[in-house]
């Protein structure tokens, strides 16, 4: 039996839980985030904790548990943009990215997400649904992925590129 599968899920205060034929809705301070899971599982939401019996049970639970998360507390994820001229400026709900191509990319917050930049260099996307904010992430990072030279372009905060050697035998026979 999984053991992720077979932890409960404590419900902090200030965060309500429905269940409506495995349609599971979680409303919290954040916001709310509604999710259909299969009829088969088993979903129990008793005195402030939710159970998820057999089958599929750990994926469902963590996916429960990552709605709970994020209506408590949400998900954010840094990426950080390194390169000459390479930069980020926010106006409205809007963020120009200058990432050497011949035109600027603009990107544009949702509903669900939203996106700061607190350094010219540095981009945080945040929302309440963690599948989001890491799609969105990973498509703000695909703009300009790092290169293994220089390293310059869009990458994670903390992530380590590995680096290449350039050139060495040139001039040599």
């Amino acid at each position: 039996m999984s053991r992720i599968g077979r932890m409960p899920i404590t419900v902090p205060a200030g965060v309500e839980v429905k269940n409506d034929n495995n349609l599971i809705t979680v409303k919290g301070p954040k916001g709310e985030l509604t999710r259909q899971f299969s009829t088969e599982l088993g979903i129990e939401i008793e005195a402030g904790v939710i159970t998820v019996t057999r089958p599929l049970h750990g994926l469902t639970r963590t996916l429960i548990a990552n709605m709970v998360e994020g209506v408590t507390n949400g998900y954010s994820k840094t990426l950080e943009i390194e390169g000459v001229g390479y930069r980020a400026a926010k106006s409205g709900n809007k963020v120009t990215l200058s990432l050497g191509f011949s035109h600027p990319v603009i990107l544009e917050e949702t509903a669900s997400i939203k996106i700061d930049v607190p350094q010219p260099n540095k981009l945080v996307i945040s929302g309440i649904d963690k599948q989001a904010v890491g799609q969105f992430a990973a498509e703000v990072r695909e703009k300009r992925p790092p290169e293994p030279y220089k390293g310059k372009g869009i990458k994670y905060e903390g992530e380590r590129i590995i680096r290449k050697e350039g050139k060495a035998g040139k001039g040599k026979k």
